[in-house]
């Protein structure tokens, strides 16, 4: 099994007033802190998913458009399983610098043949830091053609029809996943 890697850089950012991928946070934009770490990683390629193909993106490194009309992360996760190489899609949201690579090493380490892993804090869901396997791809365009385009619905289908496992996350480890959504976010340390 080979696990491709997407970050996914698609949103519009409203909330926050400004593009997330150029925030500048404990001193590295936040598109360079998650791209450091999905290098880390050493995934068979890594994928940058946006609605257009961002001027910082590395030369080295494939742009996926959304699929259009953007839904938000469920086009760009459609997108980029639909042009992966590998067996398995890591897909990691631009907006989450707490995550790190233990963590993410953890989950890829836990995948099956057409099976993934979806980390779990609680009852929700963390699908924009999951394991996708390829099959998913097919539960993901139903998703865009129909008229739900929310991912925690879609991963409930998941888990349901066995694309993804629920595994979950110890409460250390909850603030990894912890998002800069508004600008009062980026005084977190």
């Amino acid at each position: 099994m080979k696990i491709s890697a997407v970050l996914l850089a698609g949103g519009e950012s409203r909330r926050m007033g400004r593009d997330k991928a150029r925030i500048v946070f404990r001193g590295k934009t936040l598109w360079q802190i998650q791209l450091d770490l999905l290098r880390k990683l050493e995934p068979a390629e890594i994928l940058i998913s946006a609605r257009t193909d961002p001027s910082w993106r590395p030369n080295d490194l494939q742009f996926v458009a959304d699929d259009s009309p953007s839904r938000g992360p469920l086009s760009g996760l459609a997108a980029s399983l639909g042009q992966m190489r590998g067996t398995h899609l890591l897909a990691l949201a631009i907006d989450m610098p707490f995550m790190s690579e233990r963590h993410l090493r953890g989950w890829s380490g836990q995948i099956e043949p057409g099976r993934g892993v979806l980390p779990m804090i609680g009852d929700r869901a963390e699908p924009l830091a999951a394991v996708y396997p390829r099959e998913a791809n097919v539960d993901l365009a139903a998703a865009l053609a129909g008229d739900d385009f929310s991912l925690q619905s879609l991963t409930k289908r998941l888990v349901l029809v066995g694309r993804l496992r629920p595994v979950s996350v110890e409460q250390k480890d909850a603030e990894l996943y912890r998002s800069l959504n508004e600008p009062a976010d980026l005084t977190i340390e």
